[in-house]
């Protein structure tokens, strides 16, 4: 089988990640979400991925390749222009993206999947495409039930009684909502329903193409299957998510470094101050990180590599990325800390020079420096 992974879209819900970040490229225990797709995928021996990017392309390219160390081929569709010297974005759609793939090179010759590239899912892939093989279907939507009061965060499918699907309802009330079988944003194409989007020009799968083939009737069914699907639509399912995953609640993702002990996991050469410090897991400490005596780390909480925290410094339950240094004697809980961002598990984002931000953090590769006072320190 083949694959294409949509990957051309900005993450505007997911920001501040993704202001330096593309939203594939959002990294769960250390790793790129879209790893762990490309990986999943060589399990049930898909062996060629086409891959749409336009916003921050590059990180996506230079950290996959040509997919030679997954085992399998990678192929990038770039969409966007150079003007004034710089690149700039300009996704044409989901579907228009396929479109502009196989108008240049006919990739799309045999059944494919196509998968949004910023989630994490456990799917049997090739029951799924036994199924829609099955039923004849042109394409085929893989759908999930969600409960009913999480309905309204989702896209729903409307199915008759052969899972034909009829209709859709997009981010329903619970109260009007006629199912909770939610879209998961994968999906089962056969090469003749890429000739139903129009060339050049910018096309939604969901949007734009499933309507159409609802209209005309063409054999589209959803398969309800049950996996597990870890969306990370903002920033609140990012913190959410982070805090499952250390928990192990999801079996399939292990913690990665060296469990040194119960609960307490690090990368290669981290210099911690082991009999002054307060460490409660689970907890993950990435390499070169450094705890200065005094600090505080309570779990979940992920440390990435390079990362500082100083002398009575607090981190609770939270995500820090790298090379951030947390001010020494200040207390972060509940947050994730992203370059020059931090943000609660509400949402609630604060820059580091904000007038208003009561928290000091830095970049942990500037030289330390330890101030007595750090609100002269800010000036």
């Amino acid at each position: 089988m083949k694959a294409m992974i949509l990957a051309a879209g900005k993450g505007t819900r997911v920001r501040p990640l993704t202001y330096e970040l593309p939203k594939p490229m959002i990294p769960l225990l250390g790793k790129p979400v879209m790893a762990y797709l490309i990986e999943h995928l060589a399990k049930h021996n898909v062996n060629e991925v086409m891959v749409n990017v336009s916003y921050l392309h590059e990180k996506i390219q230079q950290y996959f390749g040509d997919g030679h160390r997954f085992g399998i081929e990678i192929g990038y569709s770039f969409e966007g222009d150079i003007s004034n010297g710089k690149i700039v974005p300009s996704p044409v759609g989901s579907a228009g993206g396929m479109r502009k793939i196989q108008d240049f090179g006919g990739f799309f010759n045999e059944t494919t999947i196509v998968i949004c590239g910023d989630a994490i899912i456990d799917l049997d892939i090739t029951a799924a495409v036994a199924e829609h093989r099955r039923k004849g279907a042109l394409v085929s939507l893989v759908a999930k039930e969600v409960p009913m009061d999480k309905v309204s965060d989702y896209g729903i499918v409307l199915t008759d009684e052969n899972g034909k699907i009829v209709s859709f309802q997009e981010k329903p009330s619970q109260t009007i909502a006629k199912s909770n079988l939610a879209s998961t944003g994968i999906y089962i194409f056969e090469p003749e329903a890429i000739n139903l989007i129009p060339s050049g020009s910018t096309f939604d799968i969901g949007s734009d193409l499933f309507p159409l083939l609802v209209d005309k009737g063409l054999p589209f069914y959803a398969i309800n299957q049950n996996f597990n699907w870890i969306d990370i639509g903002l920033v609140t399912d990012y913190w959410e998510v982070m805090q499952q995953l250390m928990q192990g609640e999801v079996p399939s993702m292990n913690m990665p470094g060296k469990q040194i002990r119960p609960g307490v996991w690090v990368g290669l050469n981290v210099r911690i101050d082991w009999e002054n410090t307060k460490i409660e897991g689970p907890v993950y400490i990435g390499s070169g990180a450094r705890v200065d005596k005094g600090a505080e780390i309570v779990g979940p909480t992920w440390i990435s590599d390079g990362c500082h925290v100083q002398r009575g410094g607090k981190v609770v339950r939270s995500v820090l990325f790298e090379y951030t240094r947390v001010g020494q004697d200040f207390s972060f809980e509940e947050m994730i800390v992203c370059g020059e961002y931090c943000v609660d598990k509400y949402g609630r984002m604060v820059h580091v020079d904000d007038d208003s931000c009561d928290l000091i953090w830095s970049d942990a590769r500037e030289k330390v420096i330890y101030p007595m006072d750090y609100a002269q320190a800010r000036i």
